[in-house]
């Protein structure tokens, strides 16, 4: 009877091992778990520069800017790909805006609105002088779109990234952009430096004015301020993110609905030339940003736009916590990002350089209390 029961405790232990190898093979290396790579193709080599929204029946839209060629200038159209089983599977792609301006349309950004509808704000590009914000808006869930409206209401370039336009609690919309002067005029030099600033509308979507404010960078850099992000403080205070060629991501504050902004400062969120993206976490409350922590990379790595990092602050951005991996391929190329969350896990979607895939893919928030 003992040698029975020694040999039903070592099959019992066996049956363990054996179910845990199982499981272990079935879990995604790291914390996250791919559900989309969108590879480039001859006729699409760069797919890029999309956003999220939640429609009402629980699927998942996705817009992202689909180019024929592999520059920011090159032909493009926007498409839509729909989840419904919270993004681990996704429909083939849709047209959803035509290619509009004399160069292409890119760079969506999708909310939902306080009234209901849904925008879907993307860039229009004719030019190197011209490339503005326009706005669709759609009250039957995507179906069908209403009459575009124009969001920056004066001549120039003005870049807005994807996944960027935010309404605050006042119902206020906020366009954080960076204009450039790619050519020159009687008054103005060319020069590629960005110069933060914001466009707002208080009637949702109706009229548009630029704010006060431009947030203009220290003389020694090249690059300026450019592709800003921001997102609402509790106190209904904005915060600003922007890239710089200055070593870290930059910060300036509002507290007057995006009209005025303190000096931008650097950040403790070592960066390459490379925009960052924040947004809150509805179950913690916590902000989360997402970019390339270059605190400790290889010289090697200086100007690349990798790895794939994320951070969370609990004192409203002033701190964050150490940042953790998301993906760490030397020769990724990890920016662009978009960010939704589903209960408790984060979907994203990321990349943006000829030649590299787009992903879908996702992580429990859980993960970064660990």
């Amino acid at each position: 009877m003992r040698i029975t029961a020694a040999f039903r405790g070592f099959y019992a232990m066996f049956v363990v091992l054996l179910l845990a190898l199982a499981a272990a093979a079935q879990t995604p290396a790291g914390p996250l778990v791919k559900h989309l790579v969108v590879l480039p193709t001859k006729e699409n080599p760069r797919n890029s520069e999309g956003s999220f929204a939640i429609l009402k029946d629980g699927r998942v839209l996705f817009v992202y800017s689909r180019f024929r060629g592999g520059s920011d200038e090159a032909a493009a159209d926007l498409v839509s790909r729909v989840s419904s089983d919270d993004g681990r599977t996704w429909s083939g792609p849709q047209q959803v805006v035509g290619r509009e301006g004399a160069m292409n349309v890119m760079s969506a950004s999708l909310l939902r609105l306080a009234d209901g509808s849904i925008a879907l704000f993307y860039l229009v590009k004719n030019s190197m002088t011209d490339c503005r914000l326009h706005m669709l808006s759609s009250s039957d869930e995507a179906g069908s779109w209403h009459e575009p409206r124009l969001c920056v209401p004066e001549d120039g370039y003005f870049v807005v990234n994807n996944d960027r336009v935010i309404q605050l609690k006042s119902g206020r919309l906020v366009v954080p952009a960076a204009q450039h002067h790619y050519a020159a005029t009687k008054d103005i030099p060319a020069s590629g430096r960005g110069e933060a600033t914001c466009f707002l509308s208080d009637d949702a979507g109706k009229t548009w004015r630029r704010a006060a404010a431009t947030l203009i960078a220290p003389r020694r850099s090249r690059s300026g301020f450019q592709e800003p992000a921001v997102v609402e403080l509790k106190d209904g205070s904005l915060l600003m993110l922007t890239r710089t060629d200055l070593g870290s991501q930059f910060c300036s504050t509002s507290t007057d609905g995006g009209e005025n902004w303190t000096p931008a400062v650097p950040t403790d969120l070592a960066s390459p030339l490379s925009p960052g993206s924040i947004k809150r976490v509805p179950t913690t409350g916590e902000l989360m940003v997402i970019w390339n922590d270059h605190r400790n990379v290889p010289a090697a790595l200086a100007n690349k736009r990798t790895p794939l990092s994320v951070a969370l602050s609990s004192d409203e951005g002033k701190t964050w916590r150490p940042s953790k991996t998301l993906e760490a391929d030397p020769n990724g190329y990890y920016c662009y990002t978009a960010i939704l969350f589903r209960d408790d896990r984060v979907l994203l979607a990321y990349g943006g350089l000829a030649g590299k895939p787009l992903t879908i893919a996702s992580f429990a928030i859980d993960w970064l209390h660990h």
